[in-house]
């Protein structure tokens, strides 16, 4: 098991025995609070075991919520079972308002009475002290487990403890202003209990009702936006939908990014965008979708070679010019050289009209077909002899032309098609790229002439410092 599925199972039963122990508490409480209720018969005190027994029952539910929401995803749900909780949650907020509609019309009547009688002895202060320190342990441990599993049945178990803890004080006060005198005190405690009842199952039914109408997870929404937005490579976040299931966050999002992207680039910059979501929301799981975008500062030569990458073609020696309010462009593209010139000709016709869907309909633009070569040729290495005469050649055209010096690493290939020399040499490391490569050009065509039996030469210059 790895240490991942290890941490999510320790979780899982942790989140089980929480429930379980819950169940445990609010049963033995609510016991308790009747007894002591029946037996001094304060309202405040029976609407509270009330309260506690609904408790109970809501504990058992949560109990097999978290059970069932554990389980993983399967056929019938790809999402997983997370919203048992909230589904449970759900029904503890249906029985929190029926409760505070029992405990409010029973206060009304009990006002009605003219005379109350209410025995408040040591069992009932006991019953109350012991539960609100269990109250206030169990809110306490319990909020504690839910924010570290992310569990909303345990949160709304916390709120209930949270709840009864307040309760109960209501209810010790009003005893303690019965037993002083004031004999409408336990009753108007029980509005202060339906009060604190009506306020838990708000809070409850609004966070449950979020999660079952797939509500964006609040201040969270922001972080992750904030996240995807200044993760590098990212130009725009154009759609983010996120909801909760259960103990997790999911959703798409649509960022642009460069449409001149590599594959390999693109996949580090949606990489880079998943870090960035983990950073501040490990639970979220967001899929992740490119639009790709012309930025505002790519030049003509970078749009034509990224129309030429579309058609998986290779483009070369790019003239842009500007005649008056139209764009001129020529190119040469490098195809099969055993291809029929039809094709050719068709595949080179339709490239311009992508040039045209690019620039606009009125763009100048010529193609060159070159012939590629359709096969890997095979050669071997010429006679010694051969290559120090190529040698001495080289040196001497580059001579002639200028800029190109210490002429090395020679070496001369004998194909089918012809000799393939290639060779390295030293320039001035402030020279232009174009001045170098019009010199190494220059260097090829004297060496074809003088030895027609060349097919290629590969000149690599580098700078002398190298």
């Amino acid at each position: 098991m790895t240490d991942i599925a290890t941490a999510e199972a320790a979780g899982q039963s942790r989140k089980v025995a929480a429930a379980k122990a819950s169940i445990a508490a609010s049963a033995l409480l609510a016991a308790a609070k009747l007894a002591a209720g029946l037996w001094s018969g304060s309202l405040a005190l029976l609407s509270e075991a009330g309260h506690a027994f609904v408790d109970t029952g809501a504990t058992v539910l949560t109990y097999f919520a978290v059970r069932e929401a554990e389980k993983p995803a399967d056929a019938e749900h790809h999402y997983g079972h997370g919203k048992y909780e909230a589904l449970a949650a759900l029904v503890e907020t249906g029985f929190l308002f029926g409760l505070a509609l029992l405990v409010v019309g029973e206060a009304i009547r009990r006002l009605g009475e003219a005379h109350v009688e209410i025995d408040a002895g040591w069992p009932v202060f006991g019953v109350l002290g012991v539960s609100i320190l269990v109250d206030f342990v169990r809110s306490r441990q319990l909020g504690a487990i839910a924010q570290e599993e992310r569990s909303d049945a345990l949160a709304a178990d916390a709120l209930h403890f949270a709840s009864d803890l307040l309760s109960s004080i209501l209810v010790l006060l009003g005893i303690v202003a019965t037993h002083f005198g004031f004999m409408q005190g336990d009753a108007i405690a029980s509005f202060g209990v339906a009060a604190f009842i009506s306020v838990a199952g708000y809070r409850l039914g609004r966070r449950t009702i979020s999660t079952l109408l797939d509500a964006a997870p609040g201040e969270l929404a922001s972080e992750i936006e904030k996240a995807i937005s200044e993760a590098p490579g990212v130009i725009s976040l154009d759609e983010l939908r996120l909801r909760t299931v259960g103990a997790d966050v999911i959703g798409e999002a649509t960022i642009g990014v460069a449409r001149g992207l590599r594959v390999e680039q693109a996949a580090r910059i949606k990489e880079a965008v998943g870090a960035a979501i983990a950073s501040v929301a490990p639970q979220a799981r967001v899929t992740l979708a490119l639009d790709a975008r012309a930025l505002d500062d790519e030049t003509v030569v970078e749009r034509t070679m990224l129309v030429a990458a579309r058609r998986h073609l290779s483009a070369h020696h790019i003239i842009a010019q500007q005649i008056g309010d139209r764009l001129s462009i020529g190119l040469d593209i490098e195809l099969d050289g055993a291809m029929p010139i039809s094709r050719a000709h068709a595949i080179a016709t339709d490239f311009e009209r992508a040039i045209r869907d690019e620039f606009g309909a009125d763009v100048e633009i010529e193609t060159h077909i070159d012939p590629l070569a359709p096969h890997v040729l095979i050669g071997r290495d010429v006679d010694p002899s051969v290559v120090a005469e190529i040698e001495a050649a080289l040196v001497r055209s580059s001579e002639a032309v200028g800029y190109i010096a210490d002429v090395h690493d020679v070496r001369v290939r004998d194909t089918s098609g012809g000799w393939v020399v290639k060779y390295h040499c030293r320039v001035d490391p402030t020279e232009s790229v174009e001045t170098v490569h019009t010199a190494v050009d220059e260097i090829e065509r004297r060496m074809r002439d003088e030895y027609p039996a060349i097919l290629r030469i590969v000149g690599h210059a580098e700078p002398y410092d190298h």
